[in-house]
C-alpha cells in the first residue's frame, strides 16, 4: 500500500446508515460505496448487526477519503437512521462528535438517549413519508440521496451507482434514481455540508477495485492453485465459500459442502493426498473442531489451507463481530510438537496476497498453513489499488513414478521430501498419523521418533524474504502489530508524520514460524515500542514476548471486539511519549 499523505479535515467524510432488516441499509450503503468510486475516492464499508439469522437491526459505515486507508476514522460526520429499532446497540461502534449530524424519521419517534448523548445535531427527515410521494420509490433510495449531498458526491455518481446495481425493470429503476434525487434535494434544507476536497485525477484511477476481504482471499487461493475446497458455512467466513464455488467451476476446480468441520478438514487432507491443492474456510469454532486433523496434516506432511475469519469468542462469542482472539489457537492449538505455518493479511487488497502466499508455502514445505483473517477484513468493502501480481505458484516436489527405493519421508537436508500420487507405477508408502519411519512404516522407536520432528522443523527454517512483514518509517518509536490494527496504525502514523512526531510501524505477516532475527533488525535503534491489537488477554502481547526479544519501553494498547482500534487513540499514544 502506498504512503498515506498528510490527511486534512476534508480528505475524508465518515457516514453510516442504520435501520431494522429490510430496510435495506446494505443495499444503499454498497450503492454509496459505488459512487464514492466512480467519483473518484477511496473508500471503506464496513457493516454492523446482531447476530440474529435474518431480519434485525443493522448498520452500514462508510467512509470516503482522497488516501487508501483501511480503518475507519474516529469520528462519524453522519449518522442517519431509517427507523432507530434497536439502533442503539450500534452507539459505541458509531461513535459522533458535537460537530456530527444525526439524521432520523420523526415518524419513527426520537434517537434513543445512547446516541442523542453523544451531543450530535439533530435535523428529522421524513424517510417514508418522501419515498411514499414517488410510486415504488424506497426510504432508502431517499437516504442514499442525503448521504451523498452531504458527501458531495456528484449526482452522476450516484445514478451510475444505481443503475449498476440495478436488476429490475425501467420503472423500479426510475423510482429510485426520482428517490435519490428527492434525497439530495431534502439535503440542501439541513444547513451542513461535509463535502470532500476533488480527488486526484490520475489514470491509476481506472485500475483499482471495488472488492471484500473474503473475495480478495477467495480470488489468491485460486491465482495460488487452490482446486479443491470443502467446508461447512460459517459467519463470517461464508462470503467467501459463496464467491469460490462459482470461481473453482471456472477454472476445473469443485467445492464441497461437508456436513461439519471435521468432514471439511478431512476432505482437504485427502484431496491434498491425492496431490491436488485444498482449502477449507473456517471461524474461531471450526478451527477448534480442526486441531486434530491439522496435527494429522502435520504428521503426514499434507499441504493444506485453512482461512480462519475470526469473530469474537470463545464459543459461539459474537458471530457478526471482529476480534483478533484466535491467535493462541492458531500458533499453540495443536497437540504434539506440530510445527505448522501462521500468516495474517494485514489489508483487505493483502488478503489475496497473503492467501496466494499460503498456498504456496503449504505446497513448498508440505505442511498445513493457517490464515488468520477476521470479520472486519473479510466483510468489509474497500476501494483499494489493484494489489501487485506475484509470481509465486504451487509448487509440491513429487516423486516420479517408480522411483527406486522410494522413502517417503526421507530424511533430507532441507526437510521436505518427495511426494508421489496414489496410483504412481511402482510406488508405495503409508500416510497416517502415528509416528514412523522414512518409509511412513509406522514405528515407536525413540531415533525414528525424533528424526522426523527434526525434519518436520527444518523444513520451514527457511528465508521468508520480504513478506514476512511490512515494515515502514525511521524512529526511535515503534508501533508493532498485526492484522486489522494495521490500518488505523498506519493512519495515526500519518497523522504524527505531520505533527514531527517519527516513528515506524512493523506489521507482522507471517506469526508462525517466528522470525525473531529479522524482527531484531525491524527494531534496532527503537526505544519504544506500542503494541496493538483486538484480544482481551493481550495474546499478540504475549507470544511477541515469548517468542522475541523485544529491546526498550514497552506500552500496550489492547481491546477486544466489537469496538475497533481508532487511529486517534494510537496517535494520543505517540504523542504522549514525544513530550517525554
Amino acid at each position: 500500500m502506498p504512503p498515506l499523505p498528510s490527511p486534512t479535515a476534508a480528505a475524508s467524510v465518515s457516514v453510516a446508515l442504520a435501520g431494522s432488516g429490510g430496510a435495506g441499509v446494505m443495499t444503499a450503503g454498497n450503492m454509496l460505496l459505488e459512487a464514492i468510486a466512480q467519483a473518484g475516492y477511496y473508500g471503506l464499508m464496513t457493516r454492523t448487526s446482531g447476530a440474529q439469522i435474518r431480519g434485525g437491526e443493522a448498520a452500514a459505515m462508510v467512509r470516503a477519503s482522497s488516501f487508501a486507508s483501511d480503518g475507519q476514522d474516529d469520528r462519524f460526520q453522519v449518522l442517519a437512521a431509517i427507523d432507530w429499532g434497536n439502533v442503539s446497540r450500534f452507539a459505541a461502534e458509531i461513535p459522533l462528535g458535537s460537530d456530527s449530524l444525526l439524521i432520523g424519521d420523526p415518524a419513527q419517534g426520537e434517537p434513543p438517549p445512547q446516541i442523542a448523548q453523544s451531543g450530535a445535531r439533530y435535523c428529522a427527515v421524513p424517510f417514508k413519508q418522501l419515498a411514499k410521494t414517488i410510486p415504488g420509490g424506497w426510504p432508502n433510495m431517499v437516504a442514499l440521496g442525503v448521504l451523498g449531498a452531504l458527501m458531495g458526491l456528484p449526482e452522476e455518481s450516484l445514478q451510475g451507482a444505481i443503475r449498476k446495481a440495478h436488476r429490475k425493470g425501467a420503472e423500479s429503476l426510475n423510482a429510485d434514481l426520482a428517490a435519490m434525487q428527492l434525497g439530495m434535494q431534502e439535503a440542501l434544507k439541513l444547513g451542513a455540508s461535509f463535502a470532500l476536497a476533488a480527488p486526484a485525477k490520475t489514470a491509476a484511477r481506472a485500475k483499482r477495485w471495488l472488492i471484500t476481504g473474503n473475495q480478495a482471499a477467495g480470488y489468491g487461493a485460486v491465482k495460488g492453485g487452490v482446486r479443491f475446497v470443502a467446508a461447512y458455512p460459517i459467519t463470517p467466513a461464508t462470503e467467501l465459500l459463496e464467491w469460490l464455488s462459482p470461481a473453482l467451476a471456472k477454472v476445473g476446480g469443485t467445492l464441497v459442502q461437508a456436513e461439519d468441520e471435521l468432514a471439511s478438514i478431512n476432505m482437504i487432507l485427502g484431496a491434498s493426498y491425492g496431490g491436488v491443492p485444498s482449502l477449507t474456510a473456517t471461524s474461531g469454532p471450526g478451527l477448534s473442531l480442526m486441531t486434530e486433523s491439522l496435527g494429522l496434516g502435520v504428521a503426514a506432511e499434507l499441504p493444506v489451507v485453512v482461512v480462519d475469519v475470526m469473530r469474537g469468542g470463545p464459543s459461539t462469542g459474537i458471530p457478526t463481530k471482529s476480534e483478533q482472539s484466535d491467535l493462541n489457537l492458531a500458533l499453540y492449538g495443536l497437540h504434539g510438537d506440530a510445527p505448522h505455518l501462521v500468516l495474517a493479511p494485514n489489508s483487505v487488497a493483502d488478503c489475496l496476497t497473503t492467501t496466494q502466499w499460503a498456498v504456496h508455502l503449504a505446497e513448498r514445505l508440505q505442511c498445513p498453513a493457517l490464515v488468520l483473517a477476521d470479520q472486519y477484513f473479510g466483510q468489509a468493502r474497500a476501494i483499494v489499488e489493484r494489489p501487485a501480481d506475484v509470481a509465486f505458484q504451487a509448487e509440491r516436489s513429487r516423486a516420479p513414478a517408480g522411483a527406486p527405493d522410494y522413502k517417503r519421508y526421507a530424511l533430507t537436508e532441507s526437510g521436505v521430501s518427495p511426494m508421489a500420487i496414489p496410483g504412481a507405477a511402482g510406488i508405495t508408502y503409508t500416510a497416517d498419523g502415528l509416528a514412523h519411519n522414512e518409509r511412513g512404516t509406522p514405528s515407536s522407536q525413540a531415533s525414528d521418533h525424533a528424526a522426523q520432528l527434526d525434519k518436520r522443523a527444518r523444513k520451514l527454517a527457511i528465508d521468508y524474504g520480504s513478506l514476512w512483514a511490512d515494515v515502514e518509517g525511521e524512529g526511535d518509536t515503534a508501533v508493532l502489530t498485526w492484522g486489522s490494527c494495521t490500518g488505523p496504525a498506519r493512519e495515526a502514523l500519518a497523522r504524527a508524520r505531520t505533527a514531527g512526531i517519527a516513528a515506524r510501524l512493523v506489521s507482522l505477516r507471517l506469526l508462525a514460524p517466528a522470525q525473531p532475527e529479522k524482527l531484531a533488525q525491524a527494531l534496532a535503534g527503537v526505544r519504544r515500542i506500542l503494541v496493538v491489537e483486538q484480544s482481551h488477554g493481550g495474546q499478540f502481547a504475549r507470544y511477541l514476548r515469548a517468542e522475541h526479544d523485544l529491546p526498550g519501553e514497552i506500552a500496550h494498547l489492547r481491546r477486544p471486539g466489537p469496538l475497533p482500534i481508532r487511529p486517534d487513540e494510537i496517535h494520543r499514544r505517540l504523542a504522549q511519549w514525544s513530550r517525554t
